[in-house]
C-alpha cells in the first residue's frame, strides 16, 4: 500500500515537473520570437544591439490565468488617448473577470477600429493594463497583452501575464502608443512579463 502511494506521488511530481518545464520552454520561445520581431519590423525602435537590454521577470505559471469572458452588447467606438497626445479609435469588446493570487480582478478587452477590415488582424484583441509595478520595476505607462477572438473558448479565455510587453513608447519617442484606460488599472503588483527597458530611451 505504501509503495503504491509512493509510486503515485512520484508520478504526480513527475507530471508537475514536466508541465513546469514545458511552460518555462514555451515562455522562453515566446520571448525569443518577441525579440526577433523587433528586427523584422521596419518601424521598430530597437536594433539588434539593443535586444540585450530587454529584461523580463522569471516565468511564473501562477500569472497565467483563466478568465470569464463577458461580451459587451451594442459596443460603441471611443477614442483611446495615446502618449503623444493624439488618440486612436477602439471598441470596448468585452469584460474579463478572473482571480489572480486569490484576488478578484476585472479588465476590459478592446478591438482596434483601424484593424477591423484588415484580414490579417481581424481577430486581434487588445488588452492594455497598468499595475502597481509601473514606475518602479515596469514601464511607467503600463503594458500590453495581445489576444485573439480565437482564444475565446465558450465563455473563457486564458490571460498570460508572462506575455505582457512594453509599448514602443517605452523605448523611443515618436510613436502613437495607446494609454491604458483607467478602468484597466490593477491595484496589485503583477511581476510577470516584460520589465523596464535597461537602455536609454531614444528621442
Amino acid at each position: 500500500m505504501i509503495a503504491r502511494c509512493l509510486t503515485l506521488i512520484l508520478l504526480l511530481l513527475s507530471g508537475f515537473i514536466t508541465r513546469a518545464q514545458n511552460f518555462m520552454q514555451q515562455t522562453e520561445d515566446h520571448r525569443t520570437a518577441y525579440k526577433q520581431a523587433f528586427l523584422t519590423d521596419s518601424h521598430s525602435p530597437l536594433k539588434k544591439e539593443d535586444l540585450a537590454l530587454l529584461r523580463f521577470f522569471p516565468a511564473d505559471s501562477s500569472y497565467r490565468v483563466k478568465a470569464v469572458f463577458l461580451p459587451l452588447e451594442n459596443p460603441v467606438t471611443f477614442k483611446m488617448p495615446t502618449f503623444d497626445g493624439s488618440s486612436k479609435d477602439f471598441i470596448r469588446y468585452g469584460v474579463l473577470e478572473f482571480s489572480l493570487h486569490g484576488q478578484r480582478q476585472k479588465l476590459v478587452l478592446y478591438k482596434s477600429v483601424s484593424l477591423l477590415n484588415n484580414p490579417i488582424y481581424k481577430d486581434y484583441l487588445f488588452l492594455p493594463f497598468t499595475d502597481q509595478t509601473n514606475g518602479s520595476e515596469t514601464y511607467t505607462g503600463g503594458r500590453y497583452i495581445d489576444l485573439s477572438m480565437k482564444d475565446i473558448i465558450g465563455n473563457t479565455i486564458v490571460i498570460d501575464f508572462n506575455k505582457a510587453y512594453n509599448p514602443y513608447c517605452a523605448y523611443s519617442g515618436g510613436y502613437q502608443c495607446p494609454v491604458p484606460p483607467a478602468e484597466n488599472n490593477l491595484k496589485i503588483n503583477v511581476p510577470a512579463g516584460e520589465k523596464n527597458y535597461a537602455g536609454k530611451k531614444k528621442e
